[in-house]
């Protein structure tokens, strides 16, 4: 069974502190497959950065998504539902202590679909936990963007190349979700 996973579709992402103008074309795309996965009754996680004051990637990044700030809020325009699962991250992995890994296991996933961003950094990191888990890996690429095309197109090929994701649209899930 198939389990969607919407990572860092933040405020500080999407708009605010680290945004670049690109990730808005995946908005729309993730909402459609997040409206068919719950009519399926596919489980829905959202996993999002929640930094405190000392965490490693502030080094790199400087401060976001602060945990308890707006900036680490899913944008409104992917809003969680009631019945959909909120984690909260501190490195790029979706996986790395945050207890998707029991939910997602305890919910009969053994594929994981990876929306969000960013395909190079988080979704890759998230893909690699995955793979090691032994799930399968499926990512819709209008769902998912880097800071450049660069890097969105070497992300999808590594996620493939490296752990077999099967790269599709969403609009393949959506009909295979039906």
């Amino acid at each position: 069974m198939e389990g969607v996973i919407v990572i860092d579709m933040l405020v500080d992402f999407v708009g605010g502190k680290l945004a670049t103008g690109r990730e808005s074309a995946v908005v729309e795309p993730i909402a459609s497959l997040l409206a068919a996965a719950r009519k399926a009754q596919r489980p829905v996680a959202y996993v999002g950065d929640a930094h405190l004051p000392h965490d490693p990637e502030l080094r790199v990044w400087g401060e976001h998504a602060m945990k308890g700030s707006e900036g680490c809020r899913v944008i409104p325009e992917l809003a969680p539902q009631s019945s959909d699962y909120l984690f909260e991250k501190r490195t790029y992995s979706a996986f790395f202590e945050t207890g998707l890994d029991s939910l997602l296991r305890s919910s009969g996933v053994d594929t994981a679909i990876l929306t969000g961003l960013h395909t190079h950094l988080c979704v890759r990191h998230s893909a690699a936990d995955a793979f090691f888990r032994g799930y399968r890996i499926v990512v819709p690429i209008d769902c998912v963007t880097a800071f450049t095309e660069a890097e969105q197109g070497s992300g999808l090929e590594y996620l493939h190349r490296h752990y077999g994701a099967e790269l599709v649209t969403s609009a393949d899930l959506v009909r295979r979700l039906a």
